[in-house]
């Protein structure tokens, strides 16, 4: 009956939306929700989110629409809420005074660069290889501890008050359960606060980074952290004394939605941004890359990030004039592999991985009065997929073998997104059945704190295959010697430009 019907509810926080679904406990999603939501960027280098608006709001939106519908017996989603779990944009910072109100504007992950000077003391001060050695990655925008010390600088009226540090999804743990937990994937991407080898906090560099600060008690994603209170079960809909799972960051969640859990295993997420997570056979680290905590207990994974790709393709379509991108999607898979001598650099904003360089800048190299905008939509394409190739060769540089690659993302609707990044890398990928992205993930993590699947059960099955055509193989092996000499020899000069464009904006 669909009254009896056990339920999880699963529920990410996106950069520009968040997403929520109704999945039974054998997998089966019977319904979805959505929400858009503003990302503010306040000066050059800020990028925000109104956590209680953005957060917390989105979370309440989805959950009561989905509640309501579990709540119908008409429907076809009808049942009963057993087991929630929310996942987020992250790694994220966000200071709570002791009430748990935040006292700012949360901090987003790397694309916000503001913490770049607290990154270069943090390094000078613990060590390049010690960093890497402990904490698995070097010091970035993309670190927590650099954004917290940030805030200690530059905000330390909200610092002096703050009793609470979470990141998207432990806050929503909190609004739930009032427990203060966080994951260690996520505690993982702190540094240079979190000892992966030991899975704790580092409580001498917590001192010295942000001292008087209370760091949250450490759990993994699946596990129950508490259960729904009353006055969260008023606002969200979801009943009272459900229990909630702690989730992690997005990436990694979308990662479990599709089984990446295996030594070997790389997830490509296609999106504004392009992720990768790999699992690997103990904690493994590059300079340029972020080694953590996985999701399951003493799971380790090698993560990188691009700062834009998927962006700088969406940039294109709206610069010219492209109202349905199934229109400019086809037009770019009638141009050839090599878009008619077209090469790209996909830098939009910056990059994250393989090199950190927040100044780095896209290039178009090879425009003719024939050349299409089918034709330039193939070439950021095909940019992106040399810098997923880039990518790989760092990855495999640490010493991962990679077995498996699953793409996952918006970006794998149409399929000539990943085709090509299979044609540059020689890689066949895996499309799985279910693409709804990390807020699955969570439902799986939910089932697994309910005790209904273990951690390492299979959740999703595979789709399609995108096998690598070797003609088209040939053409990029070519090109890609030619798309990284031409960051070398124009790395100076995006330099020089992204000096005047900020001269230029203010």
């Amino acid at each position: 009956m669909h009254g009896t019907t056990e339920l999880l509810l699963g529920v990410d926080i996106g950069t520009g939306s968040s997403k929520g679904v109704l999945v039974t406990l054998d997998g089966r999603v019977l319904a979805r929700a959505s929400r858009a939501h503003r990302t503010d960027h306040p000066r050059p280098g800020h990028v925000e989110h109104d956590a209680d608006a953005v957060w917390w709001g989105d979370f309440t939106a989805v959950a009561r629409e989905l509640t309501a519908r579990a709540a119908d017996p008409a429907d076809p989603a009808a049942g009963r809420v057993v087991a929630v779990c929310a996942s987020g944009i992250g790694p994220t910072a966000l200071l709570a005074d002791d009430a748990g109100t935040p006292l700012h504007p949360a901090i987003l992950y790397g694309v916000d660069t503001r913490a770049l000077g607290e990154a270069a003391e943090l390094e000078e001060r613990y060590g390049t290889e010690e960093l890497l050695r402990r904490s698995g990655s070097r010091m970035s925008s993309q670190a927590a501890g650099a954004k917290l010390a940030w805030l200690r600088r530059h905000r330390p009226d909200a610092f002096a008050r703050a009793r609470y540090f979470f990141m998207s999804n432990s806050y929503l743990a909190f609004r739930l359960t009032g427990e203060y937990v966080l994951d260690h994937h996520s505690a993982s991407q702190t540094t240079p606060l979190y000892d992966r080898h030991a899975a704790s906090w580092i409580a001498e560099r917590c001192e010295e980074v942000v001292p008087g600060l209370p760091m949250p008690r450490l759990v993994w994603p699946s596990d129950r952290v508490g259960t729904v209170t009353e006055a969260a079960a008023a606002e969200t809909g979801v009943p009272a004394g459900t229990p909630v799972a702690a989730g992690t960051v997005d990436a990694w969640a979308e990662a479990e939605s599709v089984d990446v859990g295996s030594p070997g295993d790389l997830m490509v997420m296609y999106g504004t941004t392009t992720f990768f997570v790999a699992v690997t056979d103990g904690p493994r680290s590059h300079p340029a890359l972020w080694g953590t905590a996985g999701v399951r207990p003493g799971q380790s994974t090698l993560a990188a990030g691009t700062a834009s790709t998927g962006a700088a393709a969406e940039w294109w379509r709206e610069t010219a004039g492209t109202p349905d991108v199934a229109d400019l999607v086809a037009e770019a898979a009638a141009a050839p592999p090599g878009a008619n001598g077209l090469l790209a650099l996909p830098y939009f904003a910056g990059e994250r991985t393989p090199f950190a360089d927040a100044d780095a800048r896209g290039a178009l190299l090879g425009l003719t009065l024939r050349s299409t905008r089918g034709e330039v939509h193939r070439a950021l394409l095909e940019a992106t997929a040399f810098s997923v190739r880039h990518n790989l060769e760092a990855i495999e540089s640490a010493g991962v073998e990679v077995r498996r690659v699953v793409g996952v993302g918006g970006g794998t609707a149409s399929g000539l997104w990943p085709q090509i990044v299979s044609d540059a890398t020689g890689r066949a990928q895996e499309l799985p059945a279910e693409r709804i992205g990390a807020s699955y993930g969570d439902a799986k993590f939910a089932a697994v704190a309910l005790g209904a699947l273990d951690v390492d059960a299979t959740w999703n099955s595979v789709g399609t295959l995108t096998e690598p055509d070797p003609v088209a193989g040939e053409v990029y092996a070519e090109l890609y010697p030619a798309y990284r000499r031409l960051h070398e020899a124009t790395a100076d000069l995006q330099h020089r430009l992204s000096a005047l464009e900020r001269r230029s904006r203010g």
